[in-house]
């Protein structure tokens, strides 16, 4: 059980895989023995949530679970009362639907909430799709932005990715942004066409996963390379 005999509850933040791969191969233990100590839980999705709980520990009792589910469609007032466990003496895990709680994810909020109440957040290692393309692309890792997506309508769009482009080029930071998988393949083109020759670009696709592709190639060289990035979840980075 989560009771933390009568203390106030802790807000676990919960990594987890970034594709469908063997949990343990990319998460540390810890992460197994913390999911198998609590019952609360907040979620993007309720089915991949269970199905991740039962896959990292599959003698964890389903039907103990105690689940609230935090998207778009969450209702903000009802946010705060997701942490009322907390005050109870039980623990409440995040879990995102993809690596990182809080990080481009709608955990963020729930963090927010638990320091204006006072509520302990405890966030455990594993896979940021975001630290790990960097850590692979050899642009700078001192001073980066992470932007989340650019504008759909393409004339902001473009505009946007030469004012990401200027400010690598000012600051000499690099910039960070992500796309709907099923666009990817289009923003690459975009990119390949709107920014200097010269600057580099890094495609950071399938992260962790077998079909894992990294690669950091000028913008001019990615117009003699052939990748299918389509519906392949991808991070970009860029340089200049």
């Amino acid at each position: 059980m989560d009771q933390t005999m009568g203390n106030i509850g802790k807000l676990y933040l919960i990594p987890t895989t970034l594709g469908d791969n063997e949990p343990l191969e990319v998460l540390p233990i810890s992460i197994k023995r913390t999911i198998e100590q609590i019952d609360h839980y907040i979620v993007e999705n309720e089915k991949t949530a269970r199905h991740f709980i039962k896959k990292i520990s599959s003698k964890k009792s389903q039907p103990s679970l105690h689940i609230n589910v935090l998207n778009k469609f969450t209702e903000p007032e009802m946010l705060p009362t997701f942490l009322d466990p907390c005050f109870e003496g039980f623990n409440i895990g995040i879990i995102s639907e993809a690596g990182c709680p809080g990080i481009a994810d709608p955990g963020a909020d729930i963090v927010a909430i638990a320091h204006q109440k006072g509520i302990q957040v405890v966030p455990l290692v594993g896979p940021s799709s975001i630290l790990l393309a960097l850590m692979a692309s050899g642009l700078n890792g001192q001073s980066f932005a992470f932007n989340g997506y650019l504008p759909i309508e393409a004339g902001e769009r473009k505009k946007s990715i030469k004012r990401f482009e200027k400010l690598s080029r000012d600051f000499d930071q690099s910039q960070i942004f992500i796309e709907t998988p099923y666009r990817n393949n289009k923003l690459l083109d975009e990119l390949i066409k709107t920014l200097s020759p010269h600057t580099l670009v890094c495609v950071a696709c399938d992260i962790t996963l077998p079909s894992e592709f990294i690669a950091t190639k000028k913008a001019m060289d990615w117009q003699r390379t052939s990748v299918d990035l389509h519906k392949r979840p991808t991070i970009f980075t860029i340089h200049a």
